[in-house]
């Protein structure tokens, strides 16, 4: 093996990071939906030829995609395993979420990397399409019970045989969304992601050699373990448990434990996850290969100084127990897999807070509210507003948590509300941050946020929600309190309702003029309320986050000679 010297490792990790870097750029300017271009849900890397480890990811993409896509890359050398043939210019698509994680929305695109007639490396795209069938616009269907009632489903594929794309599987895939316009952009955008990927390997390959660069990529593996093995080795050796709920799965209205117990022992560290819910019927189940990466996710926001290669997840052992909803098999529905993975970082976090608290945050707020509001113009051409909204981060050691800000899975932006305005026949009457839906601590967690979106096309809408956190709220951590909870509103003609199982449904009928509203969770608190600097207490007053009956009610009355 050749050996590399620190500074041309870090030029080389710095020049890949940027490759991915600029991948993730491509597609985000040459997307046509406003999830990809505009939240960025979407993600670009370099993976191992022999493994399909994550070797670089882009550092704009969503986290959850470092664990996952090396996964999907996987599934591709089995499938070139089975069939025996790969060359250059070879494109393989999919978005079998049991082979690849996430889920169904998530187009997946791999690519091998040959340099003088070998394979180098793995280039992989994915990127959240806008509409693939279903049975709801959008596919967060809350009521499915199967993956065929959440899209259409397309195993690995090669849609490029040498460089010549195969149309028939682009005929295929333009016939099962309602939005073929959108997807064929989206589609072109990460080809032209991974043609650009190709070009600067070549450009970094000419300039430092095939063997320097492979070693760069070992050496970087290594150093992110021996890096995860010294923070780990600083924690003390313990073990120690946490247990959160999701309201239900959108068929039973019954609530599941999602349970952790986190151990560690010198250098080594378990995540075992055994007493969570059992699978479900409902498309809150998630694959393995996203219960995996959720805790590559969730150790990287506890020690974020780590590279982001799957050297960091070699100490680090995840035990998901077989027949839970965390390690559900095909065709089981995992629409859903955002909500679940949110709680599974939650009890993570939760458990670390008892071993470590100045390495974690409090709970965020726990839910994407993936909301789809669709209908069809004057001349009959369909539209699907697909969107997901923001709520309070957790209070921190350092200070008080976020507002309004993105889940902790991702980041990814929420789509401004100026650009679902001019794409869609809505109206936001309100886009607001909500009072009183902090968790209080001596760091409170952030605020959560209103929004109501009334539509405007006399053709009518319909409307549905996958959220979370409607019957559990986000917890505090170190004595913090808990934050409000979700609540959703629909409007109707004797007025508004509720959800029955609080947090999902479809079919909600809307006539124009007629409305949704989201009152969003806040983050959990950090430390005891009654710590709080008075001070802190009476600003938040003043700005309007809290009011002067919870200010009193939560701190008590010292605030109130500050105030005056």
């Amino acid at each position: 093996m050749t050996d590399i010297d620190p500074i041309t490792l870090a030029v080389l990790a710095g020049r890949m990071e940027q490759i991915a870097d600029e991948m993730d750029a491509t597609l985000f300017r040459a997307a046509f939906n406003p999830i990809i271009a505009e939240a960025h849900d979407a993600s670009h890397g370099l993976y191992h030829a022999a493994s399909g480890d994550t070797l670089v990811q882009g550092k704009s993409g969503l986290p959850i995609f470092v664990g996952v896509m090396s996964f999907a890359v996987k599934a591709v050398i089995n499938k070139v395993a089975e069939a025996g043939d790969l060359a250059d210019g070879d494109i393989f698509i999919f978005n079998d979420a049991h082979l690849g994680g996430t889920h169904l929305s998530d187009m997946r695109l791999v690519r091998p990397y040959f340099r003088d007639g070998q394979l180098f490396c793995y280039l992989a795209s994915v990127g959240h399409w806008h509409d693939v069938g279903g049975a709801v616009p959008g596919n967060y269907n809350p009521a499915a019970t199967d993956a065929f009632a959440e899209a259409f489903v397309l195993p690995p594929v090669r849609l490029a045989r040498k460089g010549e794309i195969n149309q028939d599987i682009i005929d295929i895939l333009m016939r099962n969304t309602r939005l073929p316009q959108s997807a064929q952009g989206d589609l072109n955008g990460q080809l032209g992601a991974l043609d650009l990927g190709v070009r600067r390997m070549d450009e970094l390959l000419d300039e430092y050699g095939a063997d320097t660069v492979r070693a760069a990529l070992d050496a970087l593996g290594g150093r992110a373990e021996q890096l995860m093995r010294a923070e780990l080795t600083d924690l003390p050796d313990g073990r120690w448990e946490a247990t959160d709920y999701l309201d239900n799965d959108g068929i039973t209205d019954a609530p599941l434990p999602i349970k952790v117990a986190l151990e560690i022992r010198g250098d080594r560290m378990v995540l075992d996850f055994e007493g969570t819910a059992p699978r479900c019927a409902g498309p809150v189940n998630i694959a393995y290969p996203t219960a995996v990466a959720t805790a590559y996710v969730a150790i990287k926001h506890i020690f974020p100084a780590l590279p982001a290669n799957a050297g960091v997840m070699r100490p680090i052992d995840v035990k998901i127990p077989e027949g839970s909803l965390l390690s559900a098999e095909f065709p089981a529905p995992v629409g859903g897999y955002t909500e679940t993975i949110l709680r599974m970082i939650d009890v993570i976090f939760s458990a670390m807070a008892q071993a470590a608290p100045d390495r974690v945050v409090a709970n965020a707020y726990g839910t994407i509210n993936a909301l789809s509001i669709a209908g069809k113009r004057k001349n009959g051409q369909p539209w699907v507003m697909f969107s997901f909204y923001g709520g309070g981060h957790g209070g921190t050691p350092e200070g008080d948590g976020l507002n309004h800000g993105n889940a902790p899975i991702s980041t990814a932006t929420i789509p401004p509300m100026e650009i679902l305005e001019a794409a869609y026949p809505v109206m936001f009457r309100q886009w607001a941050l909500r009072p009183d839906s902090a968790g209080a601590g001596a760091h409170r967690g952030g605020l959560g946020a209103t929004y109501e979106i009334e539509v405007l096309e006399d053709n009518g809408a319909e409307a549905f929600l996958f959220g979370e956190r409607g019957r559990f709220a986000p917890q505090g951590v170190a004595g913090g309190g808990a934050s409000a909870m979700n609540v959703f509103s629909y409007e109707q003609a004797d007025g508004w309702h509720h959800p029955p199982m609080a947090s999902k449904m479809r079919g909600i009928k809307l006539a124009q003029g007629q409305a949704v509203r989201l009152e969003t969770p806040g983050g959990g608190g950090y430390g005891a309320p009654g710590t709080r600097d008075p001070a802190a207490v009476a600003r938040d007053v003043a700005l309007g986050f809290l009011s002067p009956e919870k200010a009193t009610e939560t701190y008590g009355p010292a605030w109130q000679e500050i105030a005056q």
